[in-house]
Parts: structure tokens; sequence; C-alpha cells
């Protein structure tokens, strides 16, 4: 049999999704959660591997198992095994030829920067705080440059396994609500740090420090060390994941909005 879940996680205290031999993973803690309730040991695929401290809404995830549990008793107890900052929030029994990873067609991803100058007690750990001013519509601007496929090598990190660096990104918006900007990007697949990549680019241009059409030349020189620094994985979401109709997953998450 093999399961679907949908995963919702507050990365702040893990070093990532993937399982670590010296420090907490989520992929350890939900493991860990359903092996209790199929009485065996599990293996867990999953969309797409977040970094350190980075958040998730609709991670998705599947594995195979053997042992009979209603949907239900996935759900309700494997969410009893979970610690507070992780949480199962739909299961579904699927076909074989799902697969967590490699049935999807797109990953929705949003950075989220608080532009003020005082930090906020609440959201530390949640959102990026950025003091100077940005300015969200050089920024969206900047970022439509990055509409289509591309050689993403300028928003590649160093140590990145992708087999090339060609991306398409579906859409990309910058938005400010009040104190808050979201860069929110839908592509079919990213590169390692990529979104962070982007985020800190995006800012300079929000610094007025280089133009829009920066972000186009940096595209066509392919090359990481000209681009902006990695933006910190705090304001990072894993928002949703999408997948063909066929498979019948439950709708993906409002993403997250402060503001």
């Amino acid at each position: 049999m093999r399961i679907a879940l949908g995963v919702e996680y507050d990365g702040g205290c893990y070093s990532g999704w993937q399982r670590q031999l010296h420090s907490a993973s989520v992929q350890q803690e939900v493991e860990e959660a359903l092996a209790k309730i199929a009485d065996c040991h599990v293996r867990v695929h999953c969309a797409g591997r977040t970094d350190t401290a980075v958040h998730a809404q609709g991670q998705v995830i599947h594995f195979d198992t053997d042992s009979v549990r209603r949907e239900r008793s996935w759900l309700l107890g494997g969410n009893t095994h979970l610690p507070d900052n992780i949480a199962f929030q739909w299961v579904k029994f699927v076909d074989d030829d799902f697969h967590a990873r490699f049935s999807a067609y797109s990953r929705r991803y949003r950075y989220i920067i608080l532009n003020r100058k005082s930090r906020s007690a609440l959201l530390a750990g949640k959102v990026v705080n950025i003091r100077e001013n940005l300015d969200a519509v050089l920024m969206h601007n900047a970022a439509q440059h990055l509409i289509g496929e591309h050689d993403f090598s300028s928003f590649r990190a160093q140590g990145c396994q992708a087999k090339h660096p060609m991306r398409t990104v579906l859409s990309i918006n910058v938005s400010r609500r009040g104190d808050f900007i979201t860069i929110d990007v839908i592509a079919n697949a990213f590169l390692h740090h990529m979104v962070r990549n982007i985020a800190g680019s995006l800012m300079m241009v929000g610094h007025k420090k280089n133009p829009p059409e920066w972000i186009e030349t940096l595209l066509a020189l392919k090359d990481r060390t000209l681009a902006g620094v990695t933006a910190p994985p705090q304001g990072l979401y894993l928002v949703s994941v999408g997948y063909p109709e066929a498979f019948h997953l439950p709708a993906s998450p409002e993403p997250i909005e402060f503001g």
C-alpha cells in the first residue's frame, strides 16, 4: 500500500528535512512517528528537501507499507507521536504510480520579509527583518525577468547536486502589505538555495543598488559570484506542491500571510 501525506512544519528547530547523523531533522521525526503506527520501520520520500530553518505549509510525502490502517488512524495517530512543530494535514491512499517528488509538476515557495526598523518579538524565526526600506515595485519588476525557462546558474548554490541548472519559473510576484513584503514564486523545480539567492538579489534591487534589468544580466552571465547574497532561511516557506488532478489529492493550502 502506498500512502501520501501533507505535512506542515516549523523548520526552526531542525537541520532541514533530510535525516542527519548528528542533528535533528523533520524526516527523522516523521518516520519515527509513522513507524509507531505501522509497528515497523518506515521510509518516506518528500516532494522537496528543505534546508535548515526553512518552514513548510504544504510538504508532500509518500511511503509504502504492508501495515493496514485507516486513513484516519495514520493522520490522528501520526500527529499524536509528532512534536508540536510538525503536523500531518491530510492522508490519502494512492496508486503505486504516485511519487511525491517525481509526480509533481510544480512547487510554490513564499519568502516573507518584515521591512521595518524594529524587529518583531512574536515573529522571530518566521520572517526575515530588513531594516532599510525596500521598493517592492522595483523588486517585482526585476523578478519578471526570471519567468520562463532559463539557466539559473547565477542563483544556484555552489554545492548544488542537480544534474543541470535549467529550471522553468511559471510565475513570480513581489508585493507589499503594510510592513511585510512577500516574494511568491512557482516553478517546475528549484535548485539548491535558488529562492534564497533570488531573494537576496531582488533585495539589492529593492535597495536601489542595481536596476531591475540587472536580474536579466545575471541570468545571462551564469555566474553565482556576481549575484546577491543568499538571503536568510527563516522567511522561506514551501507553500504547496502541484500534482495532476488524476491523483485526487486534497487542495493546496492558502499561502501564509502576515500584516
